[in-house]
């Protein structure tokens, strides 16, 4: 909407917004924010405060408007596609979100409730009539737990992690919380751990135990979470897999993902996957076997007896009785 057709309330409505969004703004770039004089900005500003929005001004050349405490919420300010985005983007995420007795599908009606009506029942409407089928590959953690994870991530402060991988291994380190990734509907945990002194990713869902430590951490300074988390999915785990392709590595890659390890070039005709795995049959039944090229496992006994039983499962499925 151009701004010259905003009515005097829906300016200043967005002028709070401006406001808590970035503490400390100056008149002219409120201004420049609204498309307003600067005059008119703090006519804005004044609105606010005849209603009793506690907005404190800061002169000099480093002050600005804040929103002091003792703030009150008015009624959450969304327009109808910031709204539909929203409910779009839950539903996606999490498949329980129509139902009011999932704990998500509370919080989104609440918030739908605090919008209002004309937009709210917009997005109401496509909550209750967008179904979203589960995602099986979807893994949500526990959200007390996550809550402890993420605030050592922030706080930058060790952690000690209990963990119980795919095939049923139990581990217990000292962590460096790095990041939280969520990747595919997965949350992982990207950290330095002590019992490796190496990096390793962590699926949060199968986290058993995280107690937050008092000692700092310092996390590399040139980190990328993602390229990192990529990076290393396929190289955490304790079985090793070493699979040669009879097909040129760009025709392979499309069909490798970060998880099942590092595909690199032989010849003109071959590539090779080096990665590891915490489930061997998983790896050759549901990864390997549904890929349309030729191999050949050359590293992991465990994998190499995986495949075979998938080998000898399929041939006994074609053999006469």
């Amino acid at each position: 909407m151009d701004s010259r057709e905003e009515s005097p309330t829906a300016r200043a409505l967005r002028t709070l917004e401006l406001l808590q969004a970035a503490p400390g703004i100056t008149a002219t770039a409120l201004a420049d924010r609204l498309g307003v004089t600067d005059r008119a900005a703090r006519r804005y500003v004044a609105i606010l405060r005849e209603a009793g929005v506690p907005v404190e001004s800061v002169r000099g050349p480093y002050g600005g408007y804040r929103v002091g405490r003792g703030l009150r919420l008015p009624p959450l300010v969304f327009s109808s596609s910031e709204a539909l985005g929203l409910v779009m983007a839950v539903l996606d995420g999490h498949h329980a979100a129509a139902d009011p007795d999932d704990p998500v599908g509370s919080g989104l009606g609440k918030l739908l409730r605090a919008l209002p009506e004309a937009v709210g029942r917009q997005a109401a409407v496509l909550r209750a009539n967008a179904l979203a089928a589960p995602d099986r590959n979807s893994a949500r953690p526990d959200p007390v737990l996550i809550t402890a994870v993420v605030d050592s991530v922030a706080a930058q402060r060790r952690g000690r992690l209990s963990y119980r991988t795919a095939s049923g291994t139990s581990l217990e380190t000292v962590v460096d919380p790095w990041a939280v990734v969520v990747r595919n509907g997965r949350w992982y945990l990207l950290c330095l751990a002590h019992y490796v002194d190496s990096v390793r990713t962590f699926r949060i869902d199968r986290v058993i135990a995280y107690e937050p430590l008092a000692d700092r951490f310092e996390p590399p300074a040139d980190l990328d979470p993602v390229a990192l988390l990529e990076q290393h999915l396929g190289a955490s785990w304790e079985y090793r897999t070493q699979v040669v392709f009879a097909a040129p590595a760009a025709a392979v890659a499309p069909y490798i993902s970060g998880p099942m390890g590092r595909l690199e070039p032989v010849d003109d005709g071959h590539c090779r996957l080096t990665g590891s795995t915490s489930n061997p049959a998983m790896y050759a039944g549901e990864w390997l076997s549904a890929l349309p090229f030729e191999f050949r496992v050359e590293g992991g006994d465990e994998l190499r007896q995986a495949v075979a039983e998938v080998a000898r499962r399929m041939a006994a499925a074609i053999t006469d009785s």
